[in-house]
């Protein structure tokens, strides 16, 4: 039978219920995770869209920023959208001082680099690996983008409209996933499933 993963989705802010029923639909179960005992029951981990400075004080405020790294390292599967996939770089550009990530892909993210929240805006990415070619649609919201990666890093898909056409916003280095839209505000549930599928392949090679 074919394993039935159990994915966390990271319950500090953002669109966490949105992330739920994607998953869901996917084929997996899911837990809202607030707290390290939480972290340690599921098989992997959403990191949401909202604000990566508020995300990152309130991961340290419920002592969950360590336990994440510690799962991340230990080879837990785990996807970020937007404010997530700045929270999975190692590096970041134009961050608040101080500011800390939970890092693991070996990757520059410029945060806020399409704009801010009156610069959000849709477009059409085509995300390698997909169930098919037909582009996604897909939603930036105050969007970072991708400045530079490492050579383990795959890139999935690039932005292809407008100034700054050929930027990175879709990676994936092993395990690791992120994206610099938000799949979770659309119906069209191509990249939970390609998670869900990555994190069903690592539980067969644990097993």
């Amino acid at each position: 039978m074919t394993a039935v993963p159990e994915i966390g989705v990271l319950a500090l802010q953002g669109d966490v219920r949105e992330h739920v029923l994607a998953l869901e639909e996917a084929g997996a179960r899911t837990l809202a995770v607030r707290r390290p005992e939480e972290l340690e029951r599921v098989d992997a981990l959403v990191i949401p869209g909202g604000e990566s400075t508020t995300m990152w004080k309130l991961a340290r405020a419920f002592d969950l920023l360590d336990p994440l790294r510690k799962r991340i390292e230990a080879g837990m599967p785990a996807y970020g959208s937007c404010a997530g996939m700045i929270m999975l770089a190692d590096r970041i550009q134009d961050g608040m001082e101080g500011q800390e990530t939970i890092g693991g892909i070996d990757m520059t993210v410029r945060r806020n680099a399409f704009g801010r929240q009156v610069d959000s805006f849709e477009s059409d990415v085509r995300l390698d690996g997909m169930d098919d070619d037909a582009p996604y649609h897909a939603v930036f919201i105050r969007a970072p983008w991708v400045e530079r990666v490492g050579d383990d890093v795959r890139v999935l898909g690039r932005a292809e409209t407008g100034t700054n056409a050929g930027r990175i916003v879709a990676v994936r280095q092993g395990r690791l996933m992120a994206t610099a839209f938000h799949p979770e505000l659309t119906g069209d549930h191509r990249v939970h499933h390609y998670f869900a599928d990555l994190v069903r392949r690592a539980m067969e090679q644990e097993d």
